[in-house]
């Protein structure tokens, strides 16, 4: 077989991007899917704590673990810019976050999303935590994190 003829080798997760986190806002199967098959290295909440447990785990109990590994996350939920126990869990641990501004889009695109902003998604991994980006269609932003107000 020639050179032209061998397939083509397949993605691989990118160098310098950490292990992917993907929360259970994009979804346990298709997403995973895409990304998986783009080549990224990555674990849903479904998978790192098990079926049913994953939907009791509470948002700063998943974020202070998978800093804690040195993950990134995946997600889908902006809200968590605005939560005071979330936002002081992201500053506490030094997560670093990415979030798809479309709650509306299919899987399918928030996937192409991540997919298209892997080179910038990885560059940002560079620095350390805390940080939260916003995943559009062509580009990353990041984003303030409000200091939660204390009591």
């Amino acid at each position: 077989m020639s050179q032209a003829d061998s397939p083509p080798d397949p993605p691989r997760h990118p160098a310098g991007l950490p292990h992917v986190f993907v929360d259970r806002s994009l979804g346990r199967i298709a997403v995973p899917r895409l990304l998986r098959e783009a080549g990224l290295r990555l674990t849903t909440l479904a998978e790192h704590y098990g079926i049913p447990q994953d939907e009791d785990v509470e948002d700063v109990t998943w974020i202070e673990d998978t800093a804690r590994l040195g993950w990134v996350v995946f997600m889908k939920d902006a809200r968590i810019r605005y939560r005071p126990a979330e936002q002081e869990a992201v500053h506490a641990h030094s997560a670093r976050c990415f979030y798809v501004t479309r709650q509306d889009l299919p899987g399918s695109i928030m996937a192409q999303w991540l997919i298209a902003n892997l080179a910038t998604i990885t560059a940002a991994c560079a620095r350390e935590g805390p940080f939260i980006y916003a995943v559009h269609a062509t580009e990353i932003r990041k984003m303030e994190i409000g200091l939660p107000r204390p009591s």
